[in-house]
């Protein structure tokens, strides 16, 4: 697609290895791991995204008369809903009751990782709205013209969202919980903010943990060795067999990534008797920690509190780290100083009916969000300051 007036291009990119690395990375004006041309290329080498995983790349870059690539968006083309975590199989199975195909659709994500984020991949020169607008614009046409239900653009950044609006896409709302570093001087100071009660309940969860003989340590970058990544594995694909049902990634991206990322991977690794039963990996960027996956082997009491949050809030202490971002779901975050915080989406339908029904099920859905952040945010840890 070229726009005659200033002639913009719009190509589609079948495989993110034929784009420059420092090329992708400087249009996300974001040290995110999880947009990064790196962990994105980790993913299609070790074929956890491909036509037969039912996301196929087809990512787009926008090009100017000199062919320089000025903006991106890292789009897949699906067959499915699986592992995006903002869930629309009701609006499939609504579509899909009245004669029409909601699949294929066009998911523009970072696959498998609820993590906020740019995605449409701008810099941050004078132009960066602008440019987010031929992006938008350069989706549209593909949709129209592939003639595909529907563009979906999950866990953007505000900046994203609200240009998305802006162009007419529907607005979504969602919600996770976070932890803010408030400065902390350690992880006592951190519970010094908390109330009695539950300062005293997430101390007996921790000396539970000891008490029952494990080691929960963390294992940054080259500490993590191949032993690591085969035992994490393990408790990956037995929490999903047990759990989920199917294990999106491969045990090669795991060491794929911890050669690409180096000291942006941290593994919570814990251990019984110098025996790994348990882990959690998690990705950082400068200022924030993105807790991702999660496995074990056996159930052990108040475990998975202390790999998954407590570790990661004493990383971020120990290491100046503004906030946690801790995956999905989990009200109980709440009790263990994690906040609610808004995440953000924005929806591409071309057809109008379609479109004007899911636009009132997405208003509906924001004031029950807006809703349960406040009731959530009125049982806080926290202590309330005079």
């Amino acid at each position: 697609m070229t726009d005659s007036n200033t002639h913009i291009k719009a190509r589609v990119i079948e495989s993110i290895s034929d784009i420059p690395g420092p090329v992708w990375d400087n249009l996300t004006g974001s040290d995110n791991p999880f947009i990064s041309h790196a962990f994105l290329n980790a993913l299609e080498e070790t074929g956890c995204v491909s036509n037969e995983t039912g996301w196929l790349p087809h990512h787009l870059v926008i090009e100017n008369s000199k062919n320089k690539i000025i903006a991106a968006a890292p789009l897949y083309i699906k067959s499915h809903s699986q592992g995006e975590y903002v869930f629309d199989h009701g609006w499939a199975h609504a579509w899909e009751r009245v004669g029409g195909s909601y699949y294929p659709k066009m998911q523009v994500s970072s696959p498998f990782s609820p993590v906020s984020g740019p995605r449409l991949l701008v810099g941050s020169g004078k132009d960066s709205n602008k440019n987010r607008l031929i992006l938008l614009k350069a989706l549209e046409n593909i949709c129209d013209k592939l003639n595909i239900s529907s563009v979906h653009v999950t866990f953007s950044d505000h900046n994203d969202w609200e240009v998305m609006g802006k162009a007419g896409w529907i607005q979504r709302l969602g919600r996770q919980f976070h932890w803010h570093n408030r400065n902390y001087d350690s992880f006592d100071d951190f519970l010094s903010e908390l109330t009695s009660r539950k300062r005293k309940t997430i101390r007996k969860e921790r000396l539970s943990v000891i008490s029952q003989g494990l080691k929960v340590q963390p294992l940054v970058g080259d500490e993590i060795t191949i032993d690591h990544w085969d035992a994490f594995y393990k408790f990956y694909v037995d929490t999903y067999d047990r759990k989920w049902g199917y294990p999106y990634l491969t045990r090669d991206f795991f060491e794929l990534i911890q050669k690409s990322l180096g000291d942006k991977v941290i593994l919570m690794m814990a251990e019984h008797e110098s025996s790994p039963v348990a882990g959690a990996l998690n990705l950082r960027s400068d200022n924030a920690l993105f807790g991702r996956n999660w496995g074990c082997v056996k159930e052990y009491k108040f475990l998975h509190f202390e790999t998954c949050y407590y570790q990661a809030i004493d990383f971020a202490i120990k290491n100046n780290i503004s906030f946690v971002e801790a995956g999905t779901q989990g009200p109980h975050k709440i009790q263990r100083g994690y906040e609610p915080v808004e995440t953000y989406s924005g929806h591409y339908i071309p057809n109008d009916s379609f479109k004007d029904a899911v636009k009132r099920f997405c208003s509906e859905e924001r004031r029950e969000i807006d809703w349960e952040i406040q009731a959530i945010t009125d049982f806080s840890p926290y202590k309330i300051k005079e």
